[in-house]
């Protein structure tokens, strides 16, 4: 007589999450974030690699740009020599007067040479801002430095460039009762950093408006269309 066979074990029960699929990156377990609010890896557009090309690069291209501004001085020079107004002047033979006392020449220099400075840091922000959109401590100093280099480098060039630095042994040449021009003189020295205050002025206004913007790592990206749902399946 032989023993009753043993049922064999009934299989075992699976729960819900068993039943799932296997988890796609967006749905791995969740990194603590606040309270109540879980932060996914996959789900949110976090960046935690190195912002910015480096701190050394960085620097050499900061050095670059205020080699270049400085340079650029010398066609401000130019240009201010070019176009500012001349200061007449006229001697009697014992003194050199200046002929229209009530002329504004003398301011039309110092304008002259500011409003060539602030078209100069205008233009020199934005061709910045252009080569290298994301911006930097480093090429912030480049701008303010290379635009007082390069006004400095200006003002020595214009007056190089203008009338004749000795006025007596101009007036000595022209003659008695001859107008001649009074050398190139910029009365107001804040003029100098006009070039610096602009280029710092708009590279800002363009990092506003234009410049890239931070990830926000709390911003959740829409899930894909085609993405399972994250609930267990209907039973």
């Amino acid at each position: 007589m032989t023993a009753p066979l043993t049922p064999p074990p009934p299989p075992h029960e699976q729960s819900p999450e068993d039943r799932l699929p296997p988890h796609p990156d967006w749905q791995k377990q969740p990194v603590p974030g606040f309270p109540g609010h879980p932060v996914y890896p996959g789900a949110y557009g976090v960046s935690y690699g190195q912002d910015g090309p480096g701190m050394r690069t960085e620097v050499r291209e900061a050095a670059v740009i205020t080699v270049a501004l400085a340079l650029a001085g010398a066609l401000l020079g130019v240009l201010w020599a070019w176009l500012a107004p001349h200061v007449p002047l006229v001697s009697d033979g014992t003194a050199v007067y200046i002929k229209d006392t009530e002329g504004e020449q003398a301011v039309g220099v110092d304008g002259t040479f500011t409003l060539l400075a602030l078209g100069f840091g205008a233009l020199s922000a934005l061709v910045v801002f252009l080569v290298r959109r994301r911006g930097g401590v480093p090429l912030v100093i480049a701008l303010a430095l290379g635009g007082l280099l390069g006004s400095l480098l200006a003002w020595r060039v214009g007056i190089w460039l203008g009338p004749a630095q000795d006025v007596v042994a101009h007036a000595k040449a022209v003659g008695k009762g001859v107008t001649f021009s009074a050398p190139l003189k910029l009365g107001a020295k804040g003029a100098l950093l006009a070039w610096s205050l602009s280029a710092l002025v708009v590279h800002l206004g363009l990092m506003a408006l234009f410049g890239p913007r931070d990830l926000d790592p709390y911003e959740q990206k829409p899930y894909p269309a085609d993405a399972p749902p994250q609930g267990p399946p209907a039973v």
